[in-house]
């Protein structure tokens, strides 16, 4: 095992990712996520099915900018806070969160970190290389779900609500910079092309201002050790595995070609993988199996970042998120939350494998 190619490797990532959660602490200690929720209910004008379209749009945007963490982290108890002031149904809500925290997670390199390891191996470089590759998979899996999520809460959908009293804001001027900066994320990243730089900068304006401004925002427990140490560690387990032989085990299953099932046949152990250990080391072991053609290597992401909506798990992003319900006194069936993945993941793999080997 070579640790300097390994660490060559995985040290950006991390960067990014610690750059990245210091970004999303500070932006919801300033309250960016709360004005978007509150910002939403004033849009939607009382209506339940305009104000979850909008949470809809706010949690694919954030998911794609921000990451799925970001999502299952910092979104999911503001919009579950939200429904409560309004008396709406909040299982509703945490649905949309988790599952378009994973499914949502396809369009840029920075919205998982399974596309972060990809995109260091795809042939074409940059971020508009990596959406051309992507984008008929991510539209694919995000209508879907959100299809799937209209059809199982259909009743909650109907009637309308009264919204309250607006917050006060305890920094409004760094909570404008933290709306900018979010803002600018995207583009940076598709223009820049160097996620880790970008988020850096990011972050670093960030951390100033609030220096200046709200140093009680800053904090050491904003940094994610556990996550960067975690990840860490699955790195060096899978590649040791993969020297002795996981390799050759995972080629096999995979088999090989770009046409339809082909792709749904790696989608599928991509999802498989993820349910049953986590969607992280499943990408890590059949990574290699897949490098012959880059869309084989997409239809490894639908699978990992897709697949994961049936144990609880089978992405960080969901066991962080079912953390956030439990802080919110949001009981969640693991049963029936296993039910509904069960009849969703099959038609998010087929669908999506479908749009990238015809469109």
């Amino acid at each position: 095992m070579d640790l300097t190619e390994l660490a060559d490797r995985v040290l950006p990532i991390l960067g990014f990712v610690v750059c990245i959660t210091v970004v999303a602490e500070i932006a919801d200690g300033l309250g960016v996520f709360t004005l978007l929720a509150r910002g939403t209910a004033r849009l939607a004008r009382g209506s339940v099915l305009r104000l979850w379209l909008l949470v809809v749009l706010v949690a694919v945007l954030a998911t794609a900018v921000l990451s799925l963490d970001t999502t299952a982290v910092l979104l999911t108890p503001v919009v579950l806070a939200l429904a409560a002031q309004l008396r709406l149904d909040r299982l509703l809500f945490a649905y949309t969160a988790v599952w378009l925290a994973n499914t949502a997670s396809l369009f840029l390199p920075v919205s998982n970190l399974t596309n972060l390891l990809a995109f260091t191996r795809l042939p074409s470089s940059g971020v508009p290389a990596f959406l051309r590759l992507t984008w008929p998979a991510a539209v694919v899996c995000t209508v879907v779900t959100v299809v799937a999520l209209a059809l199982f809460f259909r009743r909650s959908l109907r009637g309308t609500y009264v919204l309250g009293e607006a917050p006060t804001w305890q920094h409004p001027r760094l909570l404008r910079l933290g709306v900018v900066v979010c803002a600018l994320l995207g583009p940076a990243f598709v223009l820049v092309g160097n996620v880790l730089v970008v988020s850096a900068v990011g972050a670093a304006v960030l951390v100033v201002a609030c220096a200046f401004g709200a140093r009680h925002l800053l904090h050491w427990r904003m940094l994610p050790w556990q996550l960067v140490l975690g990840v860490s560690v699955l790195f060096v387990l899978v590649q040791l595995a993969h020297d002795h032989g996981l390799g050759d085990v995972l080629g096999r299953l995979a088999g090989s070609g770009s046409a339809w099932v082909p792709l749904l046949r790696v989608a599928g152990l991509g999802a498989l993988g993820a349910n049953l250990l986590d969607n992280l080391p499943a990408y890590l072991a059949m990574e290699p199996a897949v490098l012959d053609h880059p869309v084989r290597l997409v239809a490894l992401l639908v699978g990992v970042n897709a697949g994961p909506l049936i144990t609880p798990w089978a992405s960080l992003a969901t066991l962080l998120w079912a953390a956030r319900c439990r802080s919110a006194d949001l009981s969640v069936s693991w049963g029936g939350f296993a039910l509904r993945g069960l009849v969703l993941v099959p038609v998010l793999l087929v669908t999506a494998t479908l749009a990238l080997a015809f469109v």
